[in-house]
């Protein structure tokens, strides 16, 4: 009885995460869309892009043309997305046009373009990095952007990327051809801004070494470094020979430590270093001593 009382309150507070993303993500955007990038001009992609080009056209209110836009797209999200990422898309694109109409009104922070397209794509990276996590889209090209990612390895912010870039032609044509580069610059900071909401801001790093010399330097490291240590079993590729390769993830601070210890002992191991953005399980915390695999 407990039990099932604690699962289905976790169940709850998961969703009630999700919905907060998605509604602080909106906000977010909406700022961006009103005090950035409506007042500059700068059609950034999007359906939201989209609606400030048919503004600048024929006058209709940017909110009205998003709600209208998403309709057949709900259909879409439903047939290849599923029923949860339509229902939470739905929230997203009812409440972000709601958002952009009620702080259409807001006096523009800047009327500069450049500073317009930095600080506008990086609040609407990160608004819709949020919406993206809570398994929502804000509708529009969001859902395609959605699409494309199931199917490709292509990341959620290159995609939004990708499909925007045609607005942005666009946007050439109704404003001007420099209007259009501010917009370039603001999708790819609105790109690299999604990823690091989605893929975390870890400044770990994770290492690989091969060695003969492996538990020499797996002790040295546990011992200089207190760092736990992983090992696998590999082969080599072209001797077929059998190989321990070791793992370690540690602190982008520990890097170069990490490279002399494992040089001195051995200055020809073979060691791989690459980027890990997010690091999960028992053990493995850079803010206190991780736990030996």
């Amino acid at each position: 009885m407990l039990k099932s009382f604690i699962i289905k309150k976790n169940i709850i507070y998961y969703y009630i995460i999700q919905y907060l993303q998605v509604i602080i993500g909106c906000i977010l955007i909406a700022l961006a869309f009103n005090l950035f990038l409506k007042p500059n001009n700068i059609a950034s992609g999007g359906i939201v892009g989209l609606s400030l080009l048919i503004n600048r056209l024929f006058g209709i209110e940017p909110a009205v043309v998003q709600w209208c836009a998403n309709i057949p797209l709900f259909l879409i999200g439903l047939i290849i997305l599923g029923k949860r990422f339509t229902v939470n898309t739905i929230l997203g694109s009812l409440i972000l046009p709601l958002f952009i109409l009620l702080t259409s009104n807001l006096k523009a922070i800047t009327l500069s373009p450049f500073l317009g397209c930095i600080y506008g794509g990086i609040i609407s990276g990160i608004g819709l990095g949020l919406v993206f996590k809570g398994h929502a889209s804000t509708g529009g090209t969001s859902i395609i952007a959605k699409i494309v990612n199931k199917y490709t390895p292509l990341s959620i912010g290159n995609c939004q990327g990708i499909i925007d870039g045609f607005v942005v032609i666009a946007s050439a044509y109704v404003f001007d051809i420099e209007k259009a580069l501010y917009a370039i610059i603001t999708l790819f900071i609105t790109s690299k801004s999604i990823d690091m909401i989605q893929l975390g801001f870890s400044g770990s790093k994770v290492a690989f070494v091969i060695s003969d010399k492996s538990e020499i330097i797996k002790d040295t490291v546990l011992k200089n470094l207190d760092r736990g240590i992983t090992k696998l079993s590999g082969f080599g590729g072209y001797t077929d020979r059998k190989l321990t390769v070791l793992v370690v993830v540690m602190d982008q601070s520990e890097v170069n430590k990490f490279k002399d210890l494992v040089k001195n002992i051995d200055p020809g191991a073979f060691i791989i270093i690459s980027d890990t953005h997010e690091v999960l399980g028992q053990g493995f915390n850079l803010s206190r001593n991780p736990k030996n695999y």
